[in-house]
């Protein structure tokens, strides 16, 4: 692993939030040269990319689309789902 890049497995969503937030206002800041700035940037992608999955997967275990018997689609809360 580089040495700036983080450990995203060790990661909660808040804190690679923190990080990507921190990334984006050094890459608009400027004050950073190419080579930390592409690696900044490389990094802000493995980040946006953890935090996008973990949305996900809570919004998965949050709820569940259901398919009516009339054939409406309707969303309800995961621990509701019949077996």
């Amino acid at each position: 692993m580089e040495k700036n890049q983080i450990d995203l497995s060790q990661m909660s969503f808040e804190e690679a939030l923190r990080e990507l937030e921190m990334i984006v206002r050094q890459l608009e800041e400027g004050k950073i040269n190419l080579e930390e700035a592409i690696s900044s940037y490389e990094q802000g992608v493995r980040l946006k990319s953890y935090c996008e999955t973990k949305l996900r997967d809570a919004r998965t275990r949050v709820d569940q689309i259901i398919l009516k018997t009339d054939g409406q689609l309707t969303t309800q809360p995961f621990e509701k789902i019949p077996e």
